[in-house]
């Protein structure tokens, strides 16, 4: 099952309403300690470290409180079971092959926080936002295709992962699925690898076709692939044909779209195309603002808005420098004032940063771990490994001027782990002082050199 059905549903809807129902202490110190890994049917799989809070639990005042929570949201989740162990990744270690391989195939993962809530509405966007909100109150009647296109850190993708959260929340039956042209294209070229006495092909095209709502990503990315156009086209016609909703976003619009066959352009053209332009000030300061009350951090006017005027037009960097701002102060203590601000970036601004190279920092990183850089590129998923490989991705993203899509390909990842990857790191940073405490090691380590 996707990982964003449990996340969406832990975080946006049991919880709230578990919270009313029991103690705060027993929130606290039983709930709090839940991770939702999976979903097995109508039951949320719900993970915990140790067996003594798995044990309190499943007592039976806590368990029924939980229980009655679920089925008070009357969704489709009618009850959930407790496994023991750290996290997502030692969960699917337990699992036999066939499940962990089920699990993990479905398509990119969905951050849960990408929600229409969350999006920052202004006069460069809100044309995309009300776009979007229709496609998902109605898939496939309002606009089939939706094509988004702008430029990289414009919120492109987070309007196609608000489609698919709220689609999960409110329309849970459907069968949703977003993944990015990359991953749709090494899905179909290992398929052909396998050869054809293997059912690689019947299952890839199962999975995408046998969808109600296809999200793809990054779609420029099918310039010049002609096989896999070919197959796209296909995919494409079959859902339209039945209702099926398809939204795609691109970096251009489809004329603009090198070597893309003449077929799939007026396909594309076919529905709504939206384009997103770089926010305004106004815009950006209120993106700045909704981030900062997000990370629980109160920060004065005058500073979102000297953060918002160092940057015109990438959202993505501009909530990187606020996220620099904010460590910055935790780290030292400090109040966050346009001197800390200057203080924090002073160091992304020197020259040594554009000297750094993505090697670098991963021989850093794989030196204070005592991992291997084969390891970091490899599908190893042991939790020191895959820390290693998180945290490289992170500094990588953090301290070089490189597109988010470059760095997946550094890692042989796609765009939406990265992602997915930066943002996870980057709000673990926030509670976990022993990791940021490492990163910053690391990277004073990387400026000194």
């Amino acid at each position: 099952m996707d990982k964003e059905n449990y996340e969406i549903l832990w975080e946006n809807v049991f919880l709230p309403q578990i919270e009313r129902l029991v103690s705060s202490v027993a929130f606290g110190s039983f709930i709090m300690n839940l991770k939702p890994v999976d979903l097995k049917g109508n039951v949320i799989v719900l993970c915990t470290e140790s067996k003594i809070f798995a044990d309190g639990v499943t007592n039976n005042l806590i368990g029924n409180k939980i229980k009655e929570a679920i089925l008070k949201c009357d969704t489709y989740i009618n009850d959930f079971e407790v496994v023991v162990a750290k996290d997502r990744e030692e969960y699917l270690k337990q699992l036999g092959e066939d499940e962990r391989e089920n699990i993990q195939n479905q398509g990119s993962p969905i951050n849960a926080k990408f929600t229409f809530e969350s999006f920052v509405v202004g006069p460069s966007n809100e044309m995309i936002y009300a776009a979007a909100k229709a496609v998902a109150e109605n898939p496939g009647d309002s606009y089939n295709p939706l094509f988004v296109y702008g430029g990289t850190g414009l919120g492109k993708t987070h309007i196609l992962m608000a489609i698919a959260n709220y689609l999960k929340i409110h329309n849970p039956t459907l069968n949703v699925l977003y993944a990015t042209c990359e991953q749709f294209t090494n899905q179909f070229i290992e398929g052909l690898s396998k050869g054809k006495g293997t059912n690689a092909n019947a299952e890839f095209r199962r999975r995408y076709r046998n969808v109600d709502v296809l999200l793809i990503d990054d779609v420029q990315f099918l310039a010049t692939k002609q096989g896999i156009q070919t197959e796209f086209f296909h995919t494409f016609n079959e859902l339209v044909m039945q209702n099926k909703q398809v939204v795609l976003a691109s970096d251009r619009p489809p004329k603009e779209i090198e070597v893309l066959e003449e077929r799939l352009r007026t396909r594309f053209e076919g529905g709504l195309l939206a384009d997103v332009q770089p926010p305004d000030l106004e815009t950006r300061i209120a993106i700045l603002k909704r981030k900062s009350e997000e990370k629980k951090c109160v920060v004065n006017v005058k500073v979102l808005t000297y953060i918002a005027e160092m940057n015109d037009g990438d959202i993505r960097t501009l909530i990187g420098k606020l996220t620099k701002v904010i460590f910055a102060s935790k780290l030292h203590e400090k109040p966050i004032t346009i001197e800390l601000v200057n203080e924090a970036l002073k160091e992304s601004a020197g020259e040594r940063q554009e000297e750094l190279r993505a090697e670098d920092i991963i021989n850093s990183v794989c030196e204070f771990y005592k991992v291997s850089k084969q390891d970091i590129m490899s599908k190893k998923k042991t939790k020191e490994i895959a820390l290693a490989r998180q945290v490289s991705m992170y500094l990588v993203i953090d301290m070089m001027t490189l597109p988010q899509v470059t760095v997946g390909k550094i890692f042989s990842r796609d765009h939406a782990t990265v992602n997915y990857t930066r943002d996870k790191i980057s709000e673990q940073m926030e509670t976990d002082r022993k990791l940021s405490i490492e990163i910053n090691d690391i990277k004073k380590k990387l400026l000194k050199e």
